[in-house]
């Protein structure tokens, strides 16, 4: 088993982020910002980021939003609808900072009802994306009410996203925030075009962490959390050092008051603890050593672009790290992910500056 107590390594990204929009980005962009050099931002704000000049504008935003100095950037996705045309695929390929188009199945997760309802009805969309190489993010669940909720993946993985890659084999997919063994076994057959992220709660959290001693509101997401062997298998693509597994926080800020109603809201915020999360669980399963290879260097691969030249450096601090329990926005309280055991990871500097701490 490694044992180390300070790490140096690439500056790593997030491949999976909700920043939201107006003063709800304002409060959680930095959090991203401290830790990763760049993240692939979620187009479900509202309205949806559905054009180029959508994306441009809320890119900007984004970057309005930041500290200044922050060397932070956002990496652009369109959000995929049935009025979507193979001429937009072209302006976002020719762009520079569009990098991925969102499948969300309509009524899968927060603001999806504009998704995709019949995936035939958008495939002259697909089929400009695989010429040009543009990549297709998908939220993997099905949306159909008598499919019980925590089969959902595994479902759209047989039903629509295999029938998918054999009609369109050369069509780049990411399947994100993967939550399943069935999923990843599915990841794990591909020799090509395909890759999976996976989050830092998903690499923590089964479905007892919901349920058990009460409904446990802070730790539901979508896709939910499953069982001990979906985990287990979750962590083991994680630490393997396979390319076709890297880093996305799917951190996804809700204020609490919007979590802890009847029908609460699903999300994780987790930008605050998500790298020091993940560094917790590659020391518990001895792979620090592949550690870089996660959250650094497999997803730029995929995405056709260079690792970040900057480093960052984690230390194991000899008490735990204090972490706040939430964090104030104009909307309310926004609760942080607290992953139910001690964190001694944290990023101390970059490139020999001293980084921003709790």
């Amino acid at each position: 088993m490694m044992s180390v107590n300070e790490l140096t390594i690439r500056r790593p990204d997030d491949w999976h982020a909700h920043l939201r929009d107006g003063s709800m980005l304002r409060a959680v962009a930095e959090w991203t910002a401290r830790d990763f050099g760049r993240a692939i931002v979620m187009p479900n704000v509202v309205p949806p980021a559905t054009t180029v000049s959508d994306a441009a504008d809320y890119r900007q935003r984004v970057l309005d939003a930041l500290p200044e100095g922050c060397d932070f950037e956002p990496l652009m996705t369109l959000y995929l609808t049935e009025s979507t045309t193979p001429e937009e695929i072209d302006r976002a390929a020719s762009s520079g900072f569009v990098k991925a188009v969102k499948l969300f199945p309509a009524g899968a997760t927060t603001n999806s009802d504009n998704g995709v309802r019949d995936i035939d009805r958008v495939m002259p969309v697909l089929e400009r994306m695989a010429e040009t190489g543009m990549v297709l993010s998908v939220h993997g669940e099905v949306t159909d009410q008598d499919v019980d909720i925590f089969d959902r993946e595994a479902v759209f993985v047989d039903q629509v996203l295999d029938p998918l890659r054999r009609r369109l084999p050369e069509l780049r997919i990411v399947l994100e925030h993967v939550t399943s063994a069935h999923g990843v076994e599915y990841v794990l057959s591909a020799d090509r075009n395909l890759a999976a992220t996976i989050t830092p709660h998903h690499l923590v959290l089964t479905r007892s962490h919901i349920l058990s001693g009460g409904i446990h509101p802070h730790y539901y997401c979508l896709p939910v959390a499953k069982g001990p062997e979906d985990r287990k298998a979750i962590r083991c693509a994680a630490v393997s050092g396979d390319a076709r597994f890297f880093f996305g926080s799917d951190s996804a800020p809700h204020p609490d008051a919007a979590k802890m109603r009847a029908a609460g809201s699903a999300g994780i915020f987790n930008a605050p603890t998500a790298l020091a999360c993940v560094a917790a669980v590659f020391e518990e399963e001895g792979s620090l050593d592949t550690l870089e290879t996660f959250v650094a260097m497999s997803g730029p691969a995929f995405y056709n672009l260079q690792a970040n030249s900057s480093r960052i450096t984690l230390c194991r601090r000899e008490h735990p790290v204090a972490i706040p329990e939430r964090i104030m926005t104009e909307d309310g309280p926004v609760t942080i992910f607290d992953p139910g055991f001690a964190l001694y990871w944290q990023v101390e500097g970059r490139d020999g500056q001293d980084n921003t701490t709790f």
